[in-house]
């Protein structure tokens, strides 16, 4: 099988080719291809990729290229990383927004909108092409941030494709180590959207051990995602950490007010990252890879391909997918990110408890503001710019909503066709 990956000059891809190399016997694949436009990086990432996996003993050739049609063609798989405009737009989308006291972070708020408008034509661009080149079945993994925002516009164009982050992931591997049972033994009842999401449930033969977990490791759980033990112990769910964007907003505005971007962080962590891709006695993962965060993404990406393309029976995974019914006070083609049933026919969401109002609403509002912010992503428009951030929930304000939508515009408008007008 050949894999293509397409932003596979980003210092994280490692992490995506260790776990290939450690799940020789799950994942079929003899050629991996790296697609980037930049040579020098998907260069110093494909030598070191190379190198992981002959230290491991996996038979997988790595290639590198430019050429998008080059890297897909005969791909059954097709796994997107993007970003555009690198580590420097992120530091916009992180700090932007701070002029009107809203939040700054790169997939939520104002600095997700900011990425979702120049990530969404790109994605569509490079999905029409692999479909033209590998064929209709190939499936497409979307790992590009914001990823509901981005996955639903793969599925409104009719592309087989799922989206896929490792909140999930991570959360039951902590789980399951806190529970003393395998981390795949722990079935997560995972509700929500995309970066705006809750564990209701982590069940383990049947048992739902939720409650244990917030008994006996209350304090721990509370610390991973920044959110007050009495708030876990009243709402007896397990947040994301991105949610505290949303229930610490104020706090958290202070707190990036005072504190180096993360986008500077991770650029410093990149350099060293490539520094030690280039050495060609690295052939093991170095630690300081942790740093780039995305924990746990290989073995999310390497078992949902598996599910995908294996023609085996259908596997448990969450993922990015059509509502359809599985939360009835959204449309059907909303994309959801939930418990889901994974095969090589696709994603279909397992069917959830009916969710507490406690959360329904926010699920509700957010879904809104991402249907306005595709179509500020696919038609363009300051108004509709301005539309979207005016439904955010951590915006909700005209005045607030205009001023950001003309900071947007321009501090973005070498990415917006329609903005250069």
């Amino acid at each position: 099988m050949k894999l293509a990956v397409v932003g596979g000059g980003s210092t994280y891809t490692p992490e995506l080719i260790d776990g290939i190399a450690g799940r020789r016997s799950t994942l079929d694949v003899d050629e991996i291809v790296l697609v980037d436009p930049d040579a020098y990086r998907v260069e110093a990432v494909g030598g070191f990729s190379q190198r992981l996996l002959d230290h491991a003993g996996h038979p997988a050739r790595i290639k590198t290229t430019q050429s998008l049609e080059e890297g897909v063609d005969g791909a059954s798989a097709v796994l997107i990383q993007l970003r555009v405009g690198g580590q420097r737009a992120r530091r916009s989308d992180e700090t932007f927004p701070h002029a009107c006291g809203c939040v700054g972070q790169e997939t939520t708020g104002a600095g997700g909108l900011a990425k979702a408008l120049r990530t969404v034509p790109v994605v569509l661009d490079i999905a029409d092409r692999v479909r033209k080149i590998a064929g209709d079945d190939t499936w497409i993994v979307n790992f590009t941030n914001p990823v509901g925002i981005v996955t639903r516009a793969l599925l409104n164009e009719g592309h087989r494709a799922v989206g896929l982050c490792n909140v999930a992931i991570n959360l039951q591997r902590q789980f399951g180590r806190l529970l003393g049972v395998g981390a795949d033994d722990v079935k997560l009842v995972h509700t929500g959207l995309n970066h705006l999401s809750w564990e209701r449930g982590a069940l383990v033969d049947g048992v739902d051990r939720l409650p244990e977990l917030l008994d006996n490791h209350l304090d721990y759980l509370s610390n991973e995602v920044s959110v007050p033990e009495k708030w876990l112990r009243r709402m007896n769910v397990v947040p994301s950490y991105y949610l505290k964007y949303f229930y610490a907003h104020d706090e958290q505005v202070t707190k990036q007010r005072t504190e180096r971007p993360r986008a500077d962080v991770v650029s410093d962590v990149e350099e060293e990252l490539l520094k030690i891709y280039l050495d060609p006695e690295q052939n093991t993962k170095p630690e300081s890879l942790e740093k780039r965060g995305g924990a746990y993404y290989s073995e999310a990406a390497v078992q949902l391909v598996h599910a995908l393309t294996a023609g085996g029976p259908a596997e448990e995974h969450v993922v990015n997918v059509r509502n359809d019914g599985t939360f009835p006070f959204l449309p059907d083609d909303a994309v959801i990110e939930a418990r889901s049933t994974v095969d090589s026919k696709g994603a279909v969401p397992i069917p959830q408890p009916p969710v507490e109002q406690n959360f329904a609403g926010l699920i509700a509002a957010t879904t809104s503001y991402e249907y306005l912010a595709l179509e500020a992503a696919l038609k363009g428009g300051r108004d509709r710019v301005a539309d979207a951030l005016l439904a955010h929930p951590l915006v909700g304000q005209y005045s607030k909503a205009d001023t950001l939508a003309d900071s947007l515009v321009q501090i973005n408008r070498e990415y917006l066709p329609w903005a250069r007008g």
